[in-house]
Order: C-alpha cells, then structure tokens, then sequence
C-alpha cells in the first residue's frame, strides 16, 4: 500500500498557514476530480530557485509562479509542486488580491495539472480557470 501525503517544504522563508485545512482541502478536490491521493510535494521557494528550474528541465527562459513536475500513476496523483512565493506575491498585488487567495488558486493550480488539465491554449486556460474557481469554492478554514 503506497502512502498517501502532502508534503509541504521550503526553500526559502516562507511558511505556509492552516497547513491541515489546506492538506484537507486538496484531498477533497482530487477526489471531487476523481482521482486518489499518492505522494505529492509542493516546494516554496523565490523567483531565483524556481527561474533556475525552469530554465533546467523545461529550457524556458522566464519567471513563473509554479512548475509541476507529474508522476501520477493513472488515477493515483504523484508530483512535485514548486511555487515561486515571490511570484504569487507579485501576482497578488497585479491582480488585487490577498497573497492567500492567490497562493490556494497557484496551489490547486499544480494539482489540476496532476489531474490532467492543461493551460497552452486559451480554451484550456479559460477551463483551468475555471476549474481553480470551482475548486478555490470548495476551501474553508475552521475559525
């Protein structure tokens, strides 16, 4: 039987809040998606680490806010997740939002990759966001 987890690390200094809800929260989106849980990282880091990354592995000469790396097993979601928190700091300000919204939008963003969704078209960019909306809808922390 494979373990089940999230895994949450830092690169940098960045510490994630509500860290169970936001564990609880992606569970119920995989499985409102279908699919189950393996082993998925996400991996906060600054623009530098991620930039790096991207030019490694995906030979994109440019700053992003997240790259998913999948290794689902058909239904089985397996993948790590790096998040740029400088990226999503600047996105948030671009956009008028709380970093915390942005931040649950770029986090369930990875996973909808894992779920198969793709975002190099606008129809399939107008679809994952969608999808982040419905998903974001389905958040709640326990006050």
């Amino acid at each position: 039987m494979n373990e089940r987890i999230i895994n949450f690390h830092s690169e940098n200094d960045f510490e994630l809040e509500h860290e169970e809800a936001i564990s609880a929260w992606i569970k119920k989106v995989i499985s409102s998606e279908g699919k189950s849980l393996g082993e998925i990282n996400y991996i906060f880091c600054d623009d530098d680490y991620l930039y790096k990354i991207n030019l490694r592995f995906l030979k994109h000469d440019t700053y992003t806010d997240i790259i998913s790396f999948d290794n689902s097993q058909e239904d089985e979601l397996h993948g790590d997740i790096f998040i740029s928190t400088d990226r999503v700091t600047e996105n948030a300000r671009e956009y008028n939002v709380d970093f915390s919204e942005e931040l649950k939008r770029v986090i369930i963003h990875g996973i909808l990759h894992l779920c198969g969704y793709k975002d190099k078209t606008e129809s399939e960019a107008t679809l994952m966001r969608q999808k982040e909306d419905e998903k974001i809808a389905l958040f709640h922390v326990e006050q």
